[in-house]
């Protein structure tokens, strides 16, 4: 098991981004709340991850804190929600959002996330209650617990900010005519392809 990776950021391109570990690059997939928190290119970055093997790939996900990799974990432990899945929902929304989503039985907000229709986003509420209860409790000491409030420093803008942050959706299983609607309503000129993509998720919410 691969519990945690430090190394150099050596490619992002969101959701993906590679991390140099001594000399091997190992690519990892993380949800937007964490690729936010991530250094520019070329810095030391670390990252706690979960890895997942099937038949047809093994697959590296990285999150920035040890409580978001435990809701990731608490998630795929859901009928019905595997990785890709999870990782979509904690790129809609932070884990403090969707933690204030199951304690509110906000089932409108959560259908609103590709992939998660009313039973899927009912069973969230039900299964998941009593799961970050527990989750809540045992991480009440820490400094930032399930509030994840972005100190990312965006890079400088480039002309292919809506490209990117179009083939960003895209991956997180956005159709293409919803991610580009989103993305031309929310862009603004001198956007980084970050903040781009941080605007047009959140205006789908």
């Amino acid at each position: 098991m691969i519990g945690r990776l430090s190394g150099i950021l050596v490619e992002k391109q969101a959701p993906e981004v590679v991390l140099d570990v001594n000399g091997v690059g190992y690519e990892l997939q993380v949800p937007m709340t964490s690729f936010y928190e991530l250094p520019a290119l070329n810095q030391a970055a670390m990252l706690f991850t979960h890895f997942v093997v099937r038949e047809d790939a093994q697959l590296l996900y990285g999150f920035i804190t040890k409580q978001e990799r435990a809701l990731f974990r608490l998630l795929i432990k859901t009928n019905g929600v595997g990785p890709k899945l999870a990782l979509t929902i904690l790129s809609g929304m932070t884990a403090s959002e969707f933690v204030s989503c199951v304690e509110r039985d906000d089932i409108a907000t959560l259908v609103k996330l590709p992939g998660v229709g009313k039973k899927t986003a009912e069973r969230l509420v039900i299964e998941m209650r009593d799961k970050l209860k527990s989750l809540l409790e045992a991480s009440a000491g820490s400094e930032r617990e399930f509030m994840l409030q972005s100190n990312y420093t965006p890079a400088a803008p480039v002309d292919s900010a809506e490209e990117d942050a179009i083939s960003a959706l895209l991956s997180l299983g956005y159709k293409p005519a919803q991610a580009s609607k989103s993305v031309s309503a929310a862009f603004k000129e001198g956007m980084s392809s970050e903040t781009l993509i941080k605007a047009a998720l959140k205006s789908m919410l």
